[in-house]
């Protein structure tokens, strides 16, 4: 018993505003494929993330990682996306459109990047949630050699 790889995932809010916009597109273009979301004035989100790490049970602890430390990690990372408006306030989507899927991709190499090294886990998954029925999901890949 306890050798099993356990998931546990830990949930974070935090609310940022976006406009899609592609500036080798003409404004008709970034119209038909955008629709409302290029208002230059953007949208705002109250964005869900679930952060889900991998692991074995420490046997000393019971835990896979103490979730006091993956909060401490974590939020340092939300909060340089919470309440900014993407495009402008973060460095991240200078040249990239923030999708869903862009800011989730961008959020996993962050927090990966964060816990790396800090214990025997790993970041496993990210979910992020737009709206209640909208999410992308973000898996870390496996080297299957």
């Amino acid at each position: 018993m306890g050798n099993q790889q356990v998931l546990i995932t830990k949930k974070f809010e935090f609310s940022a505003s976006h406009r899609y916009w592609n500036e080798d597109w003409s404004k008709e273009k970034n119209e038909e494929i955008f629709g409302k979301c290029t208002s230059p004035y953007g949208h705002g989100h109250n964005y869900e993330l679930h952060v889900t790490i991998s692991g074995r049970v420490d046997q000393n602890t019971g835990m896979i990682i103490n979730l006091s430390d993956l909060k401490k990690h974590v939020n340092e990372i939300v909060k340089s996306f919470d309440h900014k408006f993407l495009n402008l306030d973060t460095p991240y989507f200078q040249n990239k459109i923030p999708t869903t899927e862009n800011i989730a991709n961008v959020m996993f190499e962050l927090i990966e990047n964060q816990i790396k090294d800090k214990g025997d886990f790993s970041l496993h998954k990210i979910r992020l949630y737009e709206k209640k029925d909208l999410y992308v999901d973000v898996i870390k890949e496996t080297n299957h050699e």
